[in-house]
């Protein structure tokens, strides 16, 4: 039986990391992917709304009972004790939920595909760790076409996770995705090759 090899894979907002995610999944790699499981964490009758409503406050309860992640997101954006406050109670139950997925993967290569993998120290679970990088100027135009957002926003909400050029320190891979598509694919296709051998 061939052992699985786990990878994080993280990126800034609007970088390309679910681009590059889902380039690595039809190559054949088994995607975690930790937004995804917040988005459940937060649907109507799972038991960690109650706790987010109560500390946060029920204007972020959406109509369905589940919570509104526009008006959560405009709330974190706008206040950073919010923020960290959500990040404390998501990312535990997130964890344990990319944890158990991980160990359920029968793929050889496994990514975690994590926005905040490095912010909330989960990266040190990884031997390897890939950065989807593109420079703040391309991360800002790219966050202002992709939600419509005002450029004094689209920076407040760039400035709520940990500055790019900062994670390029800590991560020992990197693809650069300012640049084509397919030079990007060829990226993945190169550390798909790394980590399959």
């Amino acid at each position: 039986m061939t052992s699985v090899r786990v990878v994080g894979l993280t990126g800034g907002i609007a970088t390309g990391k679910s681009v590059v995610s889902n380039m690595f999944r039809k190559l054949g790699a088994f995607i975690v992917d930790a937004d995804k499981i917040a988005r459940e964490l937060t649907l109507p009758g799972s038991p960690i709304i109650g706790e987010l409503v109560s500390r946060l406050g029920a204007d972020i309860r959406s109509g369905d009972g589940g919570i509104d992640r526009k008006r959560l997101r405009k709330r974190i954006i706008e206040d950073e004790s919010a923020r960290l406050l959500l990040n404390r109670i998501l990312h535990p139950a997130i964890i344990e939920r990319e944890d158990a997925l991980v160990k359920d993967a029968s793929a050889p290569l496994v990514i975690v595909d994590a926005a905040l993998l490095i912010e909330t120290g989960s990266h040190k679970r990884f031997k390897d760790v890939i950065l989807v990088y593109a420079p703040k100027p391309i991360q800002l135009q790219r966050l202002m076409q992709r939600d419509h957002m005002t450029e004094a926003d689209a920076r407040r909400f760039i400035a709520t996770q940990m500055d790019i050029e900062e994670k390029k320190k800590i991560v020992n891979h990197l693809i650069d995705n300012s640049g084509s598509f397919s030079e990007t694919e060829k990226q993945v296709r190169r550390l798909y090759a790394l980590f399959s051998t």
